[in-house]
């Protein structure tokens, strides 16, 4: 009997543990908005990394997310919807972006230097003044999107959607790989700068 009912304890705790994980899912992210939310504004990582991370892992959308000045170097947000988010001013360094969507972002000033944006969606967000030195944008959609002196310069720029980009003018394209057939002459008579300088 003493056997049974221990049996019966542990399974008793299991179905219990289980209907209550959609209870403790939402305090999780109760939690990790709670701290994304009380560190707007200010500088650093505030934990809105780890935060972030588990927000979407666990699918939950991030659009309209503000991470605007945030420290977030190495972040990783593949398959992201961050539509209407506001990254301008972040350390984004190093960040894994793969098939995030971007679109009407404001990520102006942003620093995503060697950034994998691999199928990222950047429809009509605002990157302008942004660096992207050596980042992968790789059949990006940037349709839309303002690069007015962005530095893409060692940019991966293979099978990008470019023919419809709103403002590329002062935008530094020295040293782009694998851009489009059209995309450089094109760039340039936008007012892009295709300046031999190195990336610092």
């Amino acid at each position: 009997m003493l056997e049974y009912a221990s049996s019966l304890g542990v399974l008793v705790a299991v179905i219990f543990y289980f209907s209550e994980s959609g209870d403790r899912a939402k305090q999780k992210h109760y939690q990790a908005w709670q701290v994304i939310n009380t560190a707007q504004g200010k500088g650093g990582s505030g934990g809105r990394i780890e935060a972030l991370q588990e927000l979407n892992a666990d699918h939950v959308p991030l659009v309209g997310v503000d991470v605007s000045g945030a420290f977030l170097q190495g972040i990783r947000l593949s398959g992201a919807k961050l539509l209407r988010s506001n990254f301008s001013a972040t350390d984004s360094r190093g960040g894994d972006f793969r098939y995030a969507d971007f679109t009407d972002a404001e990520l102006s000033s942003a620093n995503f230097r060697g950034s994998n944006l691999y199928k990222t969606s950047l429809q009509g967000a605002q990157i302008n003044d942004a660096d992207l030195v050596g980042a992968d944008l790789t059949e990006a959609n940037l349709a839309g999107a303002n690069l007015a002196n962005t530095d893409l310069r060692n940019a991966n720029l293979s099978n990008i959607n470019w023919t419809e980009i709103a403002n590329l003018k002062m935008a530094k394209i020295s040293g782009v790989k694998n851009a489009p057939d059209g995309f450089v002459s094109w760039a340039v008579k936008n007012g892009a700068l295709k300046t031999e300088s190195k990336p610092e």
